[in-house]
C-alpha cells in the first residue's frame, strides 16, 4: 500500500512537471509528454494509470495555457487527434519488453515519429481552419508543414531521464511499477 502511494505521487510530480514545462517552453514546447507516455506504457502495469498519466499532463499543459496565458490552450478537434497519438504511444510502449539504451532510442526516435503522422495526419482530416485543400497535395503540404514540430531532442533527453532514472532507482528490481 505505502509504495502504491509513493508510485502514484511520483507520477502525479511526472504529470505536473511535464505540464509545467510545457506551458513555460511555449511555443517552442521541449516538453516530456510524449517521453512520459512511453514511459508509462513501458514500465507501469496499472493500464488505467499508463494511459491517464500523459493525458493528464496534457490537459493540465492545455488548461494552464487556456486560463493563464493569451495562447488557446484548447483550440479544436485537431487537438483530440493529439491526445488520441498519447494513447497510441502509451500502447506502443506494451511493446518494449526489455529496457536498454538501444530500445528507449529507438522507441523513443519511433514515438516522434508516429506522434507526427498521427497529429498531422488528423489535422489534415479534420482541418478546421480550412489550411489544406482535399487532396493528395494538400495531404503533403500539411505532413511537410509539421516537419519543424517533430520533437526528436525533446523526446531523446526525457527518455533517457525517464527510463535511466528508472533503471538505477530499480537495477536490483526490474518489474514494473505496481502503480
Amino acid at each position: 500500500m505505502k509504495q502504491n502511494r509513493i508510485n502514484i505521487l511520483i507520477a502525479a510530480v511526472l504529470v505536473l512537471f511535464a505540464a509545467l514545462l510545457k506551458v513555460a517552453t511555449y511555443p517552442h514546447t521541449f516538453s516530456p509528454i510524449i517521453a512520459i507516455a512511453l514511459f508509462s506504457g513501458v514500465v507501469i502495469s496499472d493500464k488505467k494509470l499508463s494511459f491517464a498519466m500523459p493525458l493528464l499532463a496534457m490537459f493540465a499543459s492545455d488548461l494552464i495555457l487556456e486560463l493563464f496565458t493569451q495562447t488557446p490552450g484548447f483550440y479544436g478537434m485537431e487537438q483530440v487527434g493529439n491526445y488520441a497519438a498519447l494513447l497510441f504511444i502509451t500502447a506502443f510502449g506494451f511493446a518494449m519488453k526489455k529496457i536498454d539504451v538501444i530500445r528507449v532510442a529507438g522507441f523513443s526516435l519511433a514515438s516522434s515519429i508516429l506522434f507526427y503522422f498521427l497529429s498531422n495526419t488528423n489535422t489534415f482530416l479534420v482541418d478546421s481552419f480550412n489550411m489544406y485543400p482535399n487532396t493528395f497535395t494538400g495531404y503533403i503540404n500539411c505532413m511537410a508543414a509539421g516537419i519543424p514540430f517533430i520533437k526528436f531532442v525533446p523526446d531523446l533527453v526525457f527518455s533517457a531521464l525517464l527510463f535511466g532514472s528508472y533503471v538505477l532507482v530499480f537495477k536490483t528490481n526490474r518489474r514494473r511499477v505496481a502503480a
